[in-house]
């Protein structure tokens, strides 16, 4: 198999990433001179537990540097956590994560593989689910792995230095983690291995254990954490800051758009393909037309582009300066029982409640305070909390960028 240049994949292979220079860039580069030099592809390794339904933005910055080594020629090596997500990451976490059942893990596997394909190709990665060694270890084959590392050394991590200081507790499940972790890349002998910035301790103890069992040790290659779309946390389900790759267009769209301005050159940087000169000239100009660039690029990666334009056309239509506003040609139908319409109106709390437009009354009451809702053709505005509004089939509600069409049942 012929390879690039190896200074031209070394520099579109270390753009964007952490905790990577010195000995480590050095070994990467001999890695590459030695496999465009034989001709064999490095096996490059990326670990996903499956602890839950979706594949968020978060989990694709890894993703699409896999993805990179892939347009190299390189072999993606996909695991698929099956035995990892029963004991549950520590990294970066202040608590215990709570482990799944053999069921739940599963489950969520099933879905997974189909969202990394929207990233990665699957077809021509090799997938592993660690359930594959793991579940015929033995008791001795655990105690020959916990045998690899002291206490000392286990607890030196900063998660769990964090976690003593707070009085917080360690268990020791937990501590089989990283080793688990490191052991399968001595199983697939891994050339290289992805993760965020806080997996390089989980990654660094896959390196012992493969000069232990006689091996070359893999090159650790972190890719920053993306904030989720808060802009404080890091992007994740139990936080409910994240994108998921399974939404909507539409949704994906929305939610780029809503993000605070500083993450636009993260997100730009660690979401797309554009060349870091383009990125600095696109986050110095106006914030709201960087990020419906973003959000376009965003969405023509995982849409395609008929799908971006249409969103753009439609957010413009919906939330232009210039002229009147418009609502966008596709707006979400929301079924009301016609029972619940007396007289053919409703209490506007009521039809705000009902069509879930806030999580309560008080705040549709709060709402219709500050004029944030409004309705029809005309976007009449109740005149207070009290106000009915006439209720017909197709009526258009709106508040804030939210818009549904009610269906009457």
């Amino acid at each position: 198999m012929s390879f690039p240049p190896v200074d031209e994949q070394l520099a579109v292979l270390t753009r964007g990433a952490a905790q990577f220079d010195g000995s480590m860039r050095e070994e990467l580069k001999k890695k590459l001179e030695k496999s465009f030099t034989s001709g064999k592809p490095l096996r490059v390794k990326y670990g996903i537990d499956p602890t839950g339904f979706d594949v968020h933005l978060g989990h694709t910055v890894p993703l699409r540097k896999l993805r990179q080594f892939q347009e190299f020629g390189h072999t993606a090596v996909l695991i698929i956590g099956t035995a990892t997500a029963a004991v549950g990451d520590p990294s970066g976490r202040d608590a215990s994560r709570q482990g799944l059942t053999t069921e739940q893990i599963d489950k969520n596997a099933q879905t997974y593989l189909t969202q990394i394909a929207k990233v990665v190709d699957v077809s021509k990665a090799e997938v592993r689910p660690n359930g594959e060694w793991f579940s015929k270890f033995t008791f001795a084959d655990m105690l020959k792995l916990l045998g690899h590392t002291t206490m000392q050394r286990m607890i030196e991590r900063d998660d769990f230095t964090k976690r003593i200081k707070a009085g917080a507790a360690i268990y020791l499940h937990e501590c089989l983690y990283p080793l688990m972790q490191g052991h399968d890349s001595v199983e697939i002998r891994a050339d290289v291995e992805l993760g965020g910035t806080e997996q390089l301790y989980n990654l660094m103890v896959g390196r012992d254990l493969q000069r232990a069992a006689g091996q070359e040790p893999q090159i650790c290659l972190t890719m920053p954490i993306l904030r989720g779309t808060d802009g404080e946390k890091k992007m994740g389900k139990s936080v409910g800051n994240y994108i998921g790759l399974n939404e909507p267009a539409k949704d994906m769209f929305g939610k780029t758009m809503r993000i605070p301005d500083a993450l636009l050159k993260e997100w730009f940087e660690l979401l797309t393909d554009r060349p870091e000169a383009e990125i600095a000239s696109i986050v110095a100009g106006h914030p709201n037309e960087a990020k419906k660039m973003l959000a376009s690029d965003i969405v023509t990666f995982y849409h395609g582009p008929g799908a971006a334009g249409e969103t753009v056309a439609d957010w413009n239509k919906q939330f232009s300066n210039s002229g009147a506003k418009q609502d966008p040609d596709n707006i979400d139908d929301v079924r009301i029982p016609a029972d619940k319409i007396k007289d053919g109106a409703m209490l506007a709390v009521d039809l705000i409640a009902e069509t879930k437009l806030t999580a309560s009354k008080g705040e549709a009451r709060r709402k219709i305070e500050e004029g944030a809702f409004n309705y029809g053709p005309d976007r009449t505005k109740p005149a207070d909390v009290k106000a009915t509004v006439p209720v017909a089939d197709g009526l258009v509600v709106r508040l804030g960028r939210k818009i549904l069409r009610v269906r009457l049942n």
